[in-house]
């Protein structure tokens, strides 16, 4: 019988506190001990467990700072150029359509003196086309700002999701290996062989 069997293995032991601390302390110990095969240590890695929830509340308070706690500093002015962005355009299609709903209502309660009446007999904009402006920027500005929403909510995710992939193991023993495999069925006693893929990290 052949078959293809997929050997990953990786060994991580938390070194002992130095001095007596409470539970929730000894809970979020920073050092992390990477062994390899024979269990004979081969660096000690730095864990910060609180570090993508810091990175999170960061961004939340202030968008970017979550980008800049992560040393990335390439994302903070992207960050605040997307929000900086769709928040102007919010504001200015809020205000437009502020403007031609005060027109419209003007128009409607009987005056002529709004600022898309125009100076001649014939209006420049008549009463439809006020009506059609404000719900076009209406519609504009509820986008912007469900945008602005999003552009928010993926800065904060961003600073989290960036603060988890730093403290993912990248040493350099990453291996993958291709070999014959062979075992014995305990239960038949028959021979089981094939190939087997081995992946260290």
């Amino acid at each position: 019988m052949f078959f293809l069997a997929a050997v990953s293995y990786s060994q991580e032991e938390e070194t002992p506190e130095e001095k007596t601390t409470d539970s929730i302390s000894n809970a979020l110990s920073t050092d992390v001990l990477v062994m390899d095969d024979s269990l004979s240590v081969k660096k000690i890695r730095n864990i910060n467990p609180l570090a993508p929830s810091k990175a999170a509340f960061y961004s939340a308070v202030l968008p970017g700072l979550g980008q800049i706690y992560n040393k990335r500093y390439w994302k903070t002015p992207i960050v605040w150029g997307a929000l900086g962005g769709s928040v102007y355009a919010y504001t200015w299609n809020n205000d437009n359509y502020k403007r031609f709903r005060t027109a419209f209502k003007r128009r409607q309660a009987g005056f002529t003196d709004d600022e898309f009446n125009g100076e001649g007999i014939f209006p420049l904009l008549d009463d439809g086309d006020l009506e059609n402006q404000q719900e076009r920027f209406q519609r504009d500005r509820d986008l912007w700002l469900v945008l602005s929403i999003v552009i928010y909510s993926l800065n904060i995710i961003d600073a989290n999701v960036d603060a988890h992939l730093k403290q993912f193991n990248i040493d350099n023993d990453l291996s993958l290996d291709f070999e014959p495999y062979l075992d014995l069925n305990a239960v038949t006693n028959n021979p089981t062989y094939g190939m087997a893929l081995t992946i260290k990290f």
